[in-house]
């Protein structure tokens, strides 16, 4: 996947249509976080099983890409207003993660 490139198509989509003026990182976070709660909702009174099983139907399969693809669409819209590197952004966070939640050694206890 090319970033850069992605984010200059949507610069390129948002100029066509006259929305720059619209693209603020206000405006580009708050529709991401609506996106967001799209795709939660597709899951929302799901149990887990059923929701690790959605993706087999090719309805909803769709239905969840299409709502990831949004979610991912605005995230790098935010990045590109706010001049954020993502592939060095998350580098940098992986490194912190790891630091502030270092192995254990052990699988994780469920219970």
């Amino acid at each position: 996947m090319d970033i850069q490139a992605l984010q200059q198509n949507l610069r390129d989509f948002a100029a066509a249509r006259n929305w720059k003026q619209f693209h603020t990182p206000k405006n580009l976070s708050t529709a991401l976080m609506v996106e967001a709660a799209e795709l939660a909702e597709i899951f929302q009174w799901m149990t887990a099983e059923e929701s690790q099983a959605a993706q087999l139907d090719p309805v909803m399969k769709e239905h969840i890409a299409d709502e990831v693809a949004d979610v991912l669409l605005y995230l790098l819209q935010v990045a590109d207003q706010c001049a954020i590197d993502l592939p060095s952004a998350v580098a940098h966070k992986l490194v912190k993660n790891a630091i502030k939640h270092p192995e254990s050694g052990a699988a994780p206890s469920r219970g």
